[in-house]
């Protein structure tokens, strides 16, 4: 299929085949792919957390308003973002930057003034929101890359994250949990599967200028 075939086929799975995986390589594509999205100035401000213990993916369930995807799928992906975003995570990007192009550290001060100024211009709650338009970009691009791979996917806003976090301990490792995402294959049975695909016109959606 081609990209357009491809995102027409997907869809926000209901119901997951749960006798079926993803392989070592489909999981590692899509984490690789994850890692590889584009976010404002490369600073990548969160994290993806894979969920595998199936005891925790069941308790997550009621803190998801009931949605059994979170359990069923073959895996599940957690989208999270810093929680204290300033000066260490700009540090640490000016290393990886200096380690892995081979220039000094030096040669990037202005880079990293300018970051910082940046970060430092934000109060906690826009640093916040910030950091989730960069996970929201994150989510794009992975369902795309599901759809490429056929591999289906459900995105989930509709959950507590504040439970999440304490059910994953976020908390310790400076995280907070921003959008869910359990991917695997769908039921044959699932009505959704065979639906339309409801959009606006091409003509509507798109204002020439």
């Amino acid at each position: 299929m081609n990209i357009l075939d491809s995102l027409n086929w997907r869809y926000a799975t209901k119901e997951f085949d749960t006798s079926k995986k993803l392989s070592e390589e489909q999981l590692d594509t899509l984490l690789k792919a994850a890692n590889l999205t584009a976010t404002s100035f490369g600073l990548q401000p969160g994290k993806i957390v894979l969920v595998e213990n199936k005891e925790l993916r069941e308790e997550l369930v009621q803190y998801s308003w009931g949605q059994k995807q979170v359990s069923e799928a073959s895996h599940l992906l957690v989208l999270t973002v810093d929680t204290d975003l300033g000066d260490a995570q700009v540090d640490r990007y000016v290393k990886d930057i200096a380690e892995q192009r081979g220039v000094s550290e030096e040669s990037l001060e202005g880079m990293s003034k300018m970051m910082k100024g940046f970060l430092s211009g934000m109060d906690d709650a826009k640093k916040k929101v910030w950091a989730e338009y960069q996970a929201h970009i994150v989510l794009g691009n992975l369902l795309a890359v599901c759809a490429l791979e056929g591999i289906d996917s459900c995105p989930i806003a509709g959950f507590q994250p504040e439970k999440y976090d304490e059910v994953l301990d976020l908390k310790e490792d400076g995280q907070a949990s921003v959008l869910v995402l359990p991917v695997g294959f769908r039921l044959d049975t699932d009505k959704y599967a065979s639906l339309a695909k409801v959009r606006m016109s091409d003509s509507e959606f798109v204002i020439r200028k």
